[in-house]
């Protein structure tokens, strides 16, 4: 993984996690545990400093190896730890992957989800070659529905047995990019 590497719209930087983002995120993470946790599954009540250092460690790998590629969203300005992006469960046969994302509580309602989805996604069409994304998110879940709506995403369905929270099957309201769809 290049460590220099990453994304810029001059409001927000993406960058894969460091080590060094630990006490960052974690404190945005805990922050925002009751908005996130009914939607994100490892954001819960007891959530840790060694789940953060867990998963930066696996986020390092993931990019190591090709797998999936978490971003940190962070503030251009002066670094603040904003919150996450991923683009995951790619299909490279079908040339295809989700994007799943979260703010922390304090900078919600302020566009960077929308800007962090949008510089991914160039990244995803651009760089990995994918030519479909999607958004999957419970249905009463309004913010990333928003997001999505906000970044040109297309509403397709609300997909039976979608996404699994919790030891629990839910529908997802499912939206689609694709590389027109960000002219």
């Amino acid at each position: 993984m290049t460590s220099s590497f990453s994304l810029s719209d001059g409001t927000i930087l993406l960058r894969p996690h460091r080590p060094e983002d630990c006490d960052a995120m974690y404190a945005a993470v805990t922050e925002s545990i009751p908005e996130i946790s009914p939607w994100l599954p490892w954001c819960h009540a007891g959530y840790s400093r060694d789940e953060t250092a867990g998963f930066i460690k696996v986020a390092r790998a993931a990019w190591d190896d090709r797998s999936h590629y978490p971003f940190a969203i962070l503030a251009a300005t002066d670094g603040a730890f904003l919150g996450g992006i991923a683009i995951n469960h790619i299909a490279k046969p079908n040339r295809l992957a989700n994007v799943g994302y979260w703010v922390r509580t304090s900078r919600t309602r302020q566009g960077i989800a929308s800007a962090a989805v949008r510089l991914v996604s160039q990244y995803a069409f651009a760089t990995l070659g994918l030519t479909r994304l999607e958004i999957a998110c419970i249905p009463t879940n309004t913010s990333s529905r928003r997001v999505a709506e906000k970044v040109g995403a297309k509403f397709e369905a609300v997909a039976r047995n979608r996404l699994v929270m919790h030891g629990v099957a839910y529908a997802a309201a499912l939206y689609s990019l694709l590389p027109e769809d960000m002219t």
